[in-house]
Parts: structure tokens; sequence; C-alpha cells
């Protein structure tokens, strides 16, 4: 019996690799769990030997039915939890686990219409899982990224970005330092870029923004200032204001 009695599961850790310089993959076996809908997210409990326990919500990278959960962390400079999971977290350490969790800014297979992304920073993880269930389900609505970071080194996935490119294309966007023969300066999205690099409003495309809380706000206002219906936006995100 894996699962407690306030509905948390009990998670081995069965394989990690790097992201990042600050951000790692790690892939946790969980008996008992029946899998997760694109865009939900998960708790995760840590437990100090003197008792002391700590709770943080993470989005989940896999998708779909089975035993194993997949999430991207982040490594926060003045985290509690967020640099033990980069740094110190050995394969078969254990770690307390609770959900799935949300039902709002979740994407279905059976979800017709033209789908907008656009992510922040670490904000692309339930966004790839939305790509994932995209493609593993072969679904013909469009959907597209907006894909927003720091500089090149930076980017969350990108080899899998690239595969998704045929049914779920990126676009990327560098804030502060682009690559070589980049055509666009580095800078902060602006309203002519949204115009440019997402769907538009007359598609009606339904839109899924995660990132930073400032880049969610400016986005979404931004979009909105486009045409965009507010009812059409779902927004997640992280960080203080």
């Amino acid at each position: 019996m894996t699962r407690t009695a306030m509905g948390w599961f009990t998670g081995s850790l069965v394989n990690a690799h790097p992201l990042t310089e600050s951000a790692r993959s790690i892939t946790f076996a969980v008996p008992g769990w029946t899998g997760n809908a694109a865009g939900q997210h998960v708790d995760v409990r840590l437990t100090a030997p003197d008792g002391y326990q700590a709770v943080r919500s993470y989005s989940i990278a896999s998708v779909g039915a089975g035993e194993e959960i997949e999430l991207a962390i982040d490594r926060l400079p003045d985290g509690e939890v967020s640099p033990f999971l980069v740094d110190d977290l050995e394969l078969g350490d254990r770690v307390e686990l609770r959900g799935p969790l949300g039902g709002w800014f979740v994407w279905r297979p059976d979800q017709c219409k033209p789908v907008q992304l656009v992510a922040g920073g670490s904000g692309v993880v339930p966004l790839l899982a939305m790509m994932r269930a995209h493609t593993d389900s072969g679904s013909l609505a469009p959907m597209r990224l907006l894909y927003s970071i720091r500089t090149p080194d930076d980017a969350f996935f990108r080899d899998e970005l690239l595969r998704h490119s045929s049914t779920s294309p990126t676009t990327w966007h560098y804030s502060r330092a682009v690559p070589p023969g980049w055509s666009r300066a580095a800078g902060r999205l602006t309203a002519e870029d949204l115009r440019v690099e997402t769907l538009p409003p007359e598609q009606v495309p339904l839109i899924y923004i995660c990132g930073p809380t400032g880049f969610v706000e400016a986005v979404s206002s931004g979009l909105v200032e486009l045409g965009h219906s507010a009812e059409n936006i779902r927004t997640e995100r992280f960080g203080g204001n």
C-alpha cells in the first residue's frame, strides 16, 4: 500500500537528467498513480529527519495513464525545496506526492479549438505536457507555442520542442541574449511581438499562459488589447508580484 491516509503517494526517483545549468528533469515511479491530464500539477512533500515538512506544487511534464510522473524543477536561489530536488535528490530516494490537482488549466484531446500556448521560462512545463498530449492523440486542432526565455541556454526540453514542430511549432523569443545570427535583438515581448507571433483573434483560439506573475499579467493584458476575449485566456503563474 503506497498511498497514505491523507491522499499522499510515495514515489521513488527512477530517472533524472539536467535541463539547464539550474534545472533538472526528475521522474518518479509512483505505485497506485493512475495518470494525469495535460496541465495538471502535483504537491511534493519533503520530511526532514526532525519531522519538519515542506510542501511545494509543481506542474507535471508527463501526461496520460501510468505510474510514473515527470517533473522539471528550476532551482530558486532562495528556495527551500527546489535546491534539494535539483542538486541532492538521488536515484532511489523517496518523496511524497499528492494529486493530480487542477481542472481549469488543462487541455484534453477532445478539445477542437485552436490553441495558443505562451510560456515564460520554466512555465513551459505544463504546456509541454499539452504538446505531448496533442501529438500522442493525433489531434488536428491547431496548436502553437510562443516560448520566451532569457538566453538560448535557458530553454527547457529544446530538442523535444523541435521534434513537435510539425504538429505544434514553437516560436522562440529571447529577452536578454540571442543566438548567433538571430534576426531580432533581445528584449521583452512587445505588443507587436504578440500580434505577429500568436494566433490572431479571428481564429478564436483558447490561450494558455504560464510563467512568472509579471510575465503572465503583461501577456494576458496584451492579448486582450489585441482583441482576444478574456474568457478564452487561461493562466497559471508562479512567484510574487
